[in-house]
């Protein structure tokens, strides 16, 4: 069979599946399994001596044993069982894309803001971000989604496809893998300073290259000069090396100021300001915004199927 017959068709179906049904939160999900390995490993080898020696081997286990896993599957599927390939492949591209779920958990922000009041906003908030809501105002609420929505863009939607590119089915769940041990313990406190180090520098690195092509994708997606100056100039000035990239893009293209200070988890975080407009964002907004999220992905995806085609 083809290589791009198995590559493409899978791509597309799940590409399609995540569109019109998103997340499925009925449903179990790799990601929840991810995190309950990460959180009995964390439960049992983040104390005592050597915890940056722990933190690193817990990660390298947990990554190879993902790859391996899912490479030794679509190994004996395309062997011996051709048909069962392509709903297996399918199911877990759906997995590993989170495009029609970043888009409707920041419309429901939106939404509650909009239509239910100041606190329902704050609530909703605090379900997609890491950061304290709960004295934050509409503007500062609206701001957040769109880096959330911008820096999730990479995350959720550009970097899984990117590793789909290199290493298909097992490379895209390896990267869902490291993704979701920065999310748990890539933090720098107390109790994950050294145990996370490695898997917070690893997500660093898996996600160098997908932020700048995002960000190079959402403002070709627009057209917009004065986000290639944004980028340029603010990119590289923000705290992560990677989030930078593409919150500087979205920040150009709607001409307002991105970060400042936050709270994360009890500590104030001061964030580098990206632009210098403090203009109120407006709720009709969030359609510009969802517009580029859907068309950064959909570029993306056909850019792996043509170039499968192609080649």
């Amino acid at each position: 069979m083809e290589t791009y017959i198995i590559i493409i068709i899978p791509l597309l179906a799940g590409y399609l599946l995540d569109l019109v049904l998103g997340d499925p939160y009925r449903l179990p999900h790799p990601v929840r399994f991810f995190g309950t390995l990460i959180g009995i490993a964390e439960k049992h080898f983040n104390q005592g001596k050597n915890r940056f020696l722990k933190g690193m081997a817990t990660t390298l286990v947990l990554c190879a044993g993902t790859y391996l896993f899912f490479y030794t599957i679509i190994h004996f599927l395309l062997l011996y069982a051709v048909p069962v390939y392509f709903p297996f492949a399918t199911i877990f591209i759906f997995y590993g894309l989170a495009n029609k779920s970043l888009i409707t958990e920041g419309k429901k922000v939106f939404d509650a803001l909009q239509y239910e009041g100041l606190e329902e906003g704050r609530k909703r908030l605090s379900w997609i971000v890491g950061r304290d809501t709960s004295q934050l105002d509409a503007q500062q609420i609206r701001k957040a989604v769109f880096e959330t929505m911008s820096e999730n863009l990479s995350d959720g939607v550009v970097a899984p496809l990117f590793f789909y590119f290199i290493a298909g089915v097992p490379g895209m769940l390896t990267y869902k893998m490291i993704n979701t041990l920065d999310s748990m313990i890539g933090y720098r406190n107390d109790r994950y300073e050294y145990f996370g180090k490695f898997a917070a520098r690893l997500d660093d690195v898996a996600n160098f290259i997908p932020a700048r092509i995002t960000a190079i994708l959402m403002l070709l997606v627009t057209l917009s000069f004065r986000g290639w100056r944004f980028v340029l100039h603010y990119g590289h000035q923000h705290k992560s090396p990677n989030s930078g990239y593409p919150e500087a893009a979205l920040a150009g293209i709607l001409d307002v100021r991105f970060g400042g200070p936050n709270i994360y988890h009890g500590t104030l975080v001061t964030k580098p300001y990206i632009g210098a407009n403090e203009r109120d964002i407006l709720h009709e907004e969030f359609k510009v915004v969802s517009s580029i999220n859907h068309g950064v992905c959909l570029i993306v995806v056909l850019s792996i199927s043509i170039y499968f085609v192609q080649f």
